[in-house]
């Protein structure tokens, strides 16, 4: 499950450049941000309760 978490953040970040970048490819930005905030919350989850999710 790590490994998916810091999957799912690289994907977001390369996607987030790559909207950023190519303004036709603005939607990008949005699959990026909803891709980090997922990876997000999953990390604090496991986090918080120091359980694996």
């Amino acid at each position: 499950m790590n490994i998916l978490v810091a999957i799912i953040a690289i994907v977001a970040i390369v996607l987030l450049i790559t909207g950023g970048v190519s303004s036709s490819l603005s939607f990008l930005i949005w699959v990026g941000v909803v891709l980090l905030v997922i990876a997000l919350i999953v990390f604090l989850l496991r986090f918080i309760t120091g359980r694996k999710v």
